[in-house]
């Protein structure tokens, strides 16, 4: 039998509700959560969701609640003693100046600068490179505390408008708004209900985008998102008016998405049935009179069965980047003719190294590679032809390979576990690449190391690590460390500096990103092998990682702690239900929690085609079988946790975690707090503010220390 099997029979003998319990003397005391009688038939199994009352996040009992456990929160981290210390050490280090590579748009250089401690960054134009140039949008002017962001931006044609997207409190709903950038002045232009889909320019004439349904009261935060359509808004036009492009009502649960090329020459769609598996459509663009009825598109791809993203065209020739029949994508030619695969040529064949973007830049292509999570780029002829490795400081991961056809620079961004971001700027004609900004962090990266290693998982199959330490670390089991995954949805772990790390590691402390099954370090394969039925190999390979640290020295259990985001908080929620003794401190963030109803809120029915529905059989077994919130058992000792979710969260709904945390509490016995710390004016992650960011991490290695009994050197 297999362990997946066991694990479920196990769930049905035991059955699924924790009782309420007292605390045993000495353990910490949690807001009563009242439990209801409500019970599922998933074919035949009775599954009860005694928590279900949660998911109303407009209800006065939710709010009731929410403030009650993050009263019961704040009072225990504000009594860890170093806290404060921790705080002031992060602000430290976060005050330093940041600037974006610089991006050309027309005779102009615009970057992105923060003087450190501004809660966002603000965007400047230059007419020459390194001159301090004006401040051509400023998102620290959109709220007073920071918490309305900057969610993306683009400029027309003749780059005289910028059509920007603001995101309040971190939810994915954007508004977009048009600016005269010479004159700094807003149109009347005003765009509602965008998510994830920005603006698109056609000439300056007006813009695509998608949009969804207006949500109906009460319900834009966890409301089901269906029915996106894409629409021309035409510039100086109310949004009642925009012309709708694309609609696909017999399949609402599809994300339609698009943009056009740079020559204006064709609008091109991707259709999906949810976050992988995509199709597309060309609409080829004459002038914008073309643009008075709903128009006709030309089918390239219509099957679903594998990704493909239209990277750029020469003419009718479009250059598409595609996994099919090449599970580590390859970059095809085809014309808009006869689009069909049948005449798609190689520009650049699959490779052993898993090819992540391609752009056309001064005639040339760059390609950017994976090859054990850490990126590789080369040059090639327009035909193919490889020209030759562009050399990086180090393994780590680059960023910014692209720009126009025209372009005779490229500015690109290199960073690593000990490599702070830095920019370069790379001559096309000559390939000669200098420096152009150093980052100015206290931070000595010769003081550290990171090493790869490949471990085996429950099957035999070799997982790859980074682990990064200071030089000369005595391996003597001890080591505060944490562990940190993803492994789903395709998307890859590669290094990258964090400032927030720095506090781990000048503590002495082991910092560890595993490249699981489900993500694209090794392409689709690798993708594939931690997906749908085959979701117990992500949580098999960070349990086996947790074990490597602690057989090879690094720590031990009591020293060990596990962290992910969103599908990475499914990860670490599944790990500490599976292996509670392996785990000292567990950090679930805005996680998929609840298996069996995650496609019932927002986007969550976009997922479906990762880890399948519990609207179909067997489906629905595998995911019980595993799914965090069902799985809880009365009377286990589980991690020291703290759940961490936000209240704008309108991908992951809160209700996630709010139901996890109120089943972790009933069903724990033991010492260790368990938690739930949930934000306010805050969402998924993106768009926070430099204050949140630095109290979030406060909080995080404050709740790790101070449940593995380290002392930090702060204040000592």
């Amino acid at each position: 039998m297999s362990r997946h099997a066991l694990v479920l029979i196990i769930l049905l003998a035991l059955g699924q509700s924790c009782k309420e319990t007292t605390p045993e003397e000495g353990t910490m005391q949690y807001p009563q959560t009242r439990t209801e009688q409500v019970v599922d038939n998933y074919f035949g199994t009775e599954v009860a969701d005694p928590y279900r009352w949660l998911e109303d996040d407009n209800a006065e009992e939710t709010k009731n609640w929410v403030k009650a456990q993050n009263e019961v929160t704040r009072a225990y981290l504000n009594g860890i003693s170093f806290l404060p210390a921790i705080k002031q050490r992060l602000t430290q280090l976060w005050d330093y100046p940041k600037v974006s590579a610089p991006f050309k748009k027309g005779p102009r250089y615009y970057e992105f600068r923060n003087t450190g401690l501004q809660a966002q960054s603000v965007l400047y134009g230059m007419d020459s490179l390194g001159t301090d140039g004006e401040v051509v949008l400023d998102p620290n002017g959109f709220s007073e505390d920071g918490t309305v962001s900057l969610a993306g931006m683009a400029f027309s044609k003749d780059h005289k408008y910028l059509a920007y997207g603001i995101s309040r409190g971190g939810s994915d709903w954007n508004e977009w708004f048009v600016m005269d950038v010479e004159t700094k002045e807003l149109l009347d232009d005003k765009i509602e209900w965008v998510k994830f889909g920005g603006a698109s320019w056609y000439g300056s004439h007006g813009f695509f985008y998608t949009r969804f349904p207006a949500p109906g009261p009460g319900e834009a935060l966890s409301g089901a998102n269906t029915n996106g359509k894409v629409y021309f808004h035409r510039l100086g036009s109310p949004q009642s008016s925009d012309l709708l492009i694309w609609e696909d009502p017999a399949n609402p649960t599809y994300y339609n998405f698009g943009g056009t090329t740079h020559d204006d020459r064709f609008f091109v769609l991707n259709q999906s049935q949810g976050t992988h598996g995509q199709n597309l459509f060309v609409l080829p663009l004459t002038g914008p009179d073309l643009l008075v009825e709903k128009p006709a598109f030309v089918p390239v791809v219509t099957d679903f069965d594998n990704d493909h993203q239209l990277v750029d065209n020469d003419g009718d020739a479009l250059y598409i980047l595609t996994n099919y029949q090449a599970p580590n994508y390859r970059l095809v030619k085809t014309g808009i003719a006869a689009p069909g695969k049948e005449n798609w040529v190689n520009v650049l064949p699959e490779s052993n190294d898993v090819l992540q973007s391609a752009s056309l830049v001064g005639g040339k292509w760059f390609s950017t590679y994976l090859k054990d999570a850490s990126s590789r780029v080369y040059a090639h002829e327009k035909e193919g032809k490889q020209l030759g490795e562009i050399n990086l400081p180090t393994i780590g991961t680059v960023s910014g390979f692209g720009g126009n056809k025209e372009d005779e620079e490229i500015f690109y961004t290199f960073t690593s576990f000990t490599y702070p971001s830095t920019v370069f700027r790379y001559e096309v004609a000559t390939g000669h690449t200098t420096l152009y900004r150093q980052s100015e962090v206290t931070f000595n990266p010769a003081d550290y190391e990171t090493k790869e290693v490949f471990y085996p998982s429950a099957d035999g199959e070799k997982i790859h690590m980074f682990i990064t330490h200071k030089k000369g670390l005595a391996m003597d089991g001890q080591r505060p460390t944490l562990l940190y995954g993803y492994g789903g949805f395709n998307i890859s772990l590669s290094p990258s500096f964090s400032v927030a790390n720095v506090v781990l590691l000048e503590n002495g402390g082991v910092y560890c990103v595993a490249n699981l099954r489900g993500g694209g370090e090794y392409g689709e394969r690798w993708h594939q092998a931690g997906m749908l039925l085959k979701k117990q190999h992500v949580f098999d390979d960070f349990i086996a990682a947790g074990e490597y640290l602690i057989s090879e020295g690094y720590t031990s259990k009591d020293r060990l702690a596990i962290r992910g985001g969103s599908n990475g908080g499914l990860l670490v929620g599944a790990c500490m239900v599976q292996r509670p003794d392996l785990f000292k401190v567990a950090f679930p963030a805005v996680g998929v929690l609840d298996m069996l109803r995650y496609h019932k809120f927002t986007v969550g029915a976009g997922w479906a085609v990762e880890y399948g529905s519990s609207d179909e059989e067997t489906h629905f077994k595998n995911l019980y079988a595993y799914s965090p919130y069902h799985n809880l058992q009365e009377g286990t000792s589980y991690p020291a946790t703290m759940v961490m979710t936000a209240d704008h969260d309108d991908r992951v709904v809160p209700a996630h975690s709010f139901k996890f945390a109120a089943r972790l509490q009933a069903c724990h016995k033991g010492p260790n707090p368990v938690l739930i710390n949930i934000e306010t004016k805050a969402g998924h992650g993106a768009g926070k503010s430099t204050q949140q960011t630095i109290d979030e991490y406060a909080d995080i290695w404050a709740f790790m220390f101070a449940n593995m009994g380290v002392a930090p050197i702060y204040g000592q």
